[in-house]
């Protein structure tokens, strides 16, 4: 998994655009973490320090930023202290090493211990010695640089502001550093108190993540300016910083969390302001609560699953009707929905993937951008003028294609689909939906020699929904019987 996609799956499932410094600062460490006696005593206390921090947090933010000059100014016992804080983090977190590198010399041996030894998913580079300085880093895949772009240290502005504030040096080195990778490659790195400066920077790259750093210092900007200023379009693309005077607080969990919620709110009513994709909040805890909770929640706010008389494709009349076709106009869960397809097809062997005309189409599509594989797809019908072909995209005979469709209600047009691209000589062993009716059709699948795969079934998102008080006991006995 690339680093953007990483940090965008902990950005949904924590809900969070914080990010949290493990520094090993003995000047900031709390006095009830120092040791007065024995040698390497104030190394064990910021030991214990750094794994309050991730135990109070690892629920509660999208990324760990552990500043490497902390740790190289302990000598080899920070070193090791590195190692026991990198392992201590979650797997499912990223971690963005605080590296600020900008030695050409050593650039090409220090991408290939931090990216191929340590396994991190992220540095942070100083762009002055060029491109010759990144493109060690950039040819490890999945993983992401981020340029050092502005600081906030006034002692900077003669350099940064040159030759003026209209056309400042920053501006120039963001454009410059563009040309270097994609967005999936590298992000900006932006010290600022400046709501304008922040602004400036979206405007000059505005596809790019933007790591904030020193948005708390006296004398700044409210967080909902900072907001306004640095989110995209989509409400994403910014990292906030918590704030390094609260790390030591005994109540840090609390603390993290209230900030977390000020920074959604906020955050959701600047979308709600200036864009026409609004983000969803959860709203209920429960105590046996579903993997998929949130997303089942989601289709039903977003009037995914509707209640009255629908007739299905198959004839059948049914007294509810799930329409997946609405997810395609809100980012947020449409992204959320093509993890979940990913996590199962990461675990199978194909060639290709073909969606399903027309409904599963965006989301084929989408799962070949996320995972790198080629899509074809069979036309629902044969065009009576051009090349007439029954099968759009390019192909081998031979090859093995995954099928991904939205829901299986009967398995009729799914197996239709899948006998389309094996009378062109492919090969068809799975299908992927994201819900399944149930009632036996994953059977009817494997008696004409298919494997079915669902993220969801009908009966959890009846449950969770019944569940969370989404639906009442009439509704719930509408879509348990089907």
């Amino acid at each position: 998994m690339n680093f953007f996609d990483k940090l965008n799956q902990a950005i949904a499932r924590n809900q969070s655009l914080l990010i949290v410094g493990l520094d090993p600062n003995p000047e900031m460490m709390p006095s009830r973490y120092c040791k007065l006696e024995g040698e390497g005593s104030s190394i064990d206390g910021l030991w214990e320090w750094l794994q309050f921090i991730i135990s109070e947090t690892k629920d509660l933010v999208c990324a760990y930023k552990p500043t490497f000059g902390f740790y190289k100014a302990l000598g080899a016992p920070g070193l090791e202290l590195l190692d026991k804080t990198l392992a201590a983090i979650p797997p499912d977190i990223p971690i963005i090493l605080d590296a600020k590198h900008g030695d050409l010399n050593t650039c090409t041996l220090f991408a290939r211990t931090v990216f191929g030894e340590w396994q991190l998913d992220a540095i942070t580079l100083n762009p002055y010695p060029g491109q010759d300085l990144v493109a060690p880093f950039l040819v490890y895949p999945g993983k992401a640089v981020f340029i050092l772009s502005c600081t906030s240290n006034p002692g900077a502005a003669p350099l940064q502001q040159y030759p003026s504030s209209e056309s400042p040096l920053y501006l120039h080195v963001i454009k410059e550093v563009k040309n270097w990778g994609t967005p999936e490659q590298l992000g900006l790195e932006v010290g600022t108190t400046s709501p304008e400066v922040l602004a400036s920077i979206r405007a000059v790259a505005p596809e790019r993540v933007i790591l904030a750093r020193s948005i708390w210092a006296e004398g700044g900007a409210e967080l909902n300016q900072i907001l306004k200023a640095g989110l995209n379009t989509s409400g994403d693309g910014l990292l906030i910083p918590v704030p390094q005077d609260i790390l030591g607080g005994e109540q840090l969990a609390q603390q993290i969390k209230l900030l977390g919620e000020s920074t959604n709110q906020l955050r959701s009513q600047i979308i709600l302001e200036g864009s026409t994709c609004e983000l969803w909040m959860p709203d209920v805890c429960l105590l046996e609560q579903h993997p998929h909770q949130d997303l089942i929640l989601q289709l039903y706010d977003l009037g995914c699953i509707m209640f009255g008389n629908f007739v299905q494709a198959s004839g059948a009349t049914f007294s509810y009707y799930i329409d997946l076709r609405k997810i395609i106009s809100n980012p947020q869960i449409f992204h959320q929905i093509l993890y979940t397809y990913a996590d199962i097809l990461e675990n199978l062997s194909f060639d290709r993937i073909a969606g399903i005309p027309y409904g599963s189409l965006p989301t084929a599509t989408g799962l070949s951008l996320h995972l790198n594989h080629p899509m074809i797809f069979p036309r629902k019908e044969v065009k009576a003028h051009g090349t007439r072909r029954v099968i759009e995209g390019n192909f081998h005979p031979g090859e093995t294609i995954v099928v991904v469709d939205d829901i299986l209600i009967s398995g009729k047009s799914v197996m239709e689909g899948a006998g389309k691209l094996e009378s062109a000589g492919l090969k068809v062993d799975d299908i992927v939906v994201f819900i399944d009716h149930e009632q036996g059709v994953k059977e009817r699948l494997q008696a004409n020699g298919y494997r079915g795969h669902s993220v969801l079934t009908i009966s959890e998102i009846t449950d969770t929904l019944y569940q969370a008080g989404r639906i009442n006991e009439e509704q719930y006995m509408l879509l348990a019987e089907g």
